[in-house]
C-alpha cells in the first residue's frame, strides 16, 4: 500500500465529498431516532497540513484553503454550514492547520445517541485512527478491510444511517468492487444511504461505472460529480462524483444551490462543470 490521503487532504475532492457528507448527515438528524454512519475506508481521521506530505503537494491550497477564505450567497452558506463547522472544530485559533478526513467530520456532526464504525485496513493507520477517538464511547475503530463491512457490519442495529464508500483507487478494479459491494450491501439493507465516492480521471472507466450501477436494477441513484478543469490527455484528476443510493429527498435541490457555487470557488480553468442526474429513479 503506498496510497496515503495525507497527501492529499484538504484538496478540491474532499471538499465536494466532504460537503455532501455533512449534508447527507444534517437530512439524517432531521429525525430524533438514533443513526449510524459506516466508514469503510477511514484512514487516519486527521490530517495536519503543515506535514511533510501536504506541504509537498500543497493540493488544499487549491481546495480547503479556497473555501475558508471564500464567502458566499446566504443559501449556500447555510448548506456549508455544517461541513464549515467540523472544520472549524480543529482550527479554534482560526488559522487553517488541520483537516478532518471523513470520520471526523460525521463524528463531530452526529449527536448523543448516533454511532459511527469508522473500518481502516491498514494496521498504522488504523492505530492513528483509534487514539483519535481514545475514549470516545460512540465510536468504533475496527481493523479490517471496508470491503468486507458490505456484508457483515449490515444493517446497523440502529436500521437508520449511511454507509461512506470512499476506496483509495490504488488498486485495478475499484469500480467493479464498487458495484459488486453496492449489490451485496442493498440485499442485506436496502433502506440504507450510501454514498459511493469516485475519482473522474478516465472518463470511459466513470462512463462504465455508471453504467454498471444502472443494470444493478437498485432504484433510487443519484449521481453527483464536480471537475475543476477540462478534460485532456494527461490531465489526471480532474474532477469526483458521488454515486448515492437513497438520496434525502431535499438532496437534488441543495446541489443545484450548493455545487455551482463549489464549481466556481474551486476551478482551474474554464472548462470545471458540477452537476447531477439520476442513474435510477425510484420503482414504481
Amino acid at each position: 500500500m503506498n496510497y496515503r490521503h495525507a497527501f492529499h487532504a484538504g484538496n478540491f475532492a474532499d471538499v465536494f465529498k466532504h460537503a455532501v457528507l455533512a449534508r447527507l448527515i444534517d437530512y439524517l438528524k432531521r429525525k430524533e431516532g438514533a443513526f449510524r454512519v459506516v466508514d469503510t475506508h477511514a484512514g487516519i481521521g486527521r490530517y495536519d497540513l503543515q506535514a511533510s506530505e501536504a506541504t509537498r503537494t500543497g493540493e488544499w491550497q487549491g481546495g480547503i484553503a479556497r473555501l475558508m477564505n471564500e464567502r458566499f450567497d446566504p443559501d449556500v452558506e447555510a448548506l456549508l454550514q455544517p461541513y464549515r463547522s467540523a472544520v472549524d472544530a480543529l482550527n479554534p485559533d482560526g488559522n487553517l492547520r488541520y483537516y478532518p478526513g471523513s470520520p471526523l467530520v460525521s463524528r463531530y456532526l452526529l449527536r448523543k445517541q448516533d454511532r459511527l464504525s469508522a473500518l481502516e485496513l491498514h494496521p498504522q493507520d488504523a492505530d492513528t485512527l483509534r487514539s483519535v477517538f481514545t475514549g470516545d464511547h460512540q465510536v468504533r475503530v475496527i481493523e479490517l478491510d471496508g470491503w468486507l463491512s458490505m456484508g457483515a457490519h449490515l444493517p446497523p442495529k440502529e436500521k437508520r444511517g449511511l454507509v461512506l464508500v470512499d476506496p483509495p483507487f490504488e488498486q485495478p478494479g475499484e469500480f467493479d468492487r464498487m458495484a459488486e459491494g453496492l449489490l451485496t450491501a442493498h440485499r442485506r439493507w436496502p433502506g440504507g444511504i450510501y454514498a459511493f465516492w469516485y475519482p473522474i480521471k478516465d472518463l470511459a472507466a466513470v462512463q462504465r461505472y455508471r453504467e454498471s450501477l444502472a443494470a444493478l436494477g437498485i432504484p433510487k441513484i443519484l449521481d453527483t460529480w464536480l471537475t475543476i478543469r477540462g478534460s485532456a490527455e494527461e490531465a489526471g484528476l480532474i474532477g469526483s462524483g458521488m454515486a448515492i443510493i437513497n438520496p434525502p429527498f431535499t438532496l437534488e435541490q441543495e446541489l443545484a444551490t450548493l455545487l455551482p457555487a463549489l464549481c466556481e470557488c474551486l476551478a482551474e480553468d474554464q472548462g470545471a462543470s458540477s452537476g447531477t442526474r439520476w442513474i435510477a429513479r425510484e420503482h414504481r
